[in-house]
């Protein structure tokens, strides 16, 4: 039983840790700080504000780079490795800080619910925001699969 479980859930956390792709263009997260921060010389001008966003630009990347490289090493399996704790956790947490970021630089913009004074997307990003919390529970907390990632992944004793 738990056994079929935990290869279960190794399913789901594969579809949770993955992002998926849209056709629609994307404001970006620099894009929408240059918007609220402002902008000098085509920079973000909020120095500290700037370099949040490189850096979780940066760790993004890495990730993608990390999924397409275990992608292309399981191809010869069919059922996921426990590397996709990795995924659903850092997945998860690039989430969360993608959203917490994006509520410093939305302000008072981003804490709206519904009603006049927000537009859609302020709105939306307040959804979003609340629902990065709920990606740590689903597929198993990130405190499980930390968990996993230490004893399956790094073969670290119990």
């Amino acid at each position: 039983g738990w056994t079929v479980g935990k290869r279960l859930l190794q399913y789901e956390r594969s579809s949770i840790g993955g992002r998926g792709a849209t056709r629609q263009r994307v404001v970006t997260l620099d894009e929408t700080a240059k918007q609220y921060a402002g902008e000098d010389k085509g920079k973000i001008a909020d120095d500290d504000l700037r370099q949040r966003v490189i850096n979780l630009l940066q760790d993004d990347r890495a990730y993608q780079l990390t999924i397409r490289r275990s992608y292309e090493e399981a191809q010869n399996t069919q059922a996921p490795s426990f590397l996709s704790s990795f995924f659903k956790y850092f997945g998860t947490e690039q989430n969360m800080t993608r959203q917490d970021l994006l509520m410093d630089i939305l302000g008072t913009s981003g804490l709206g619910w519904k009603g006049s004074g927000f537009d859609g997307s302020q709105l939306g990003s307040t959804r979003g925001w609340l629902r990065s919390k709920a990606n740590s529970i689903e597929g198993g907390t990130s405190e499980v699969q930390l968990n996993i990632i230490a004893k399956r992944v790094l073969g670290l004793p119990d």
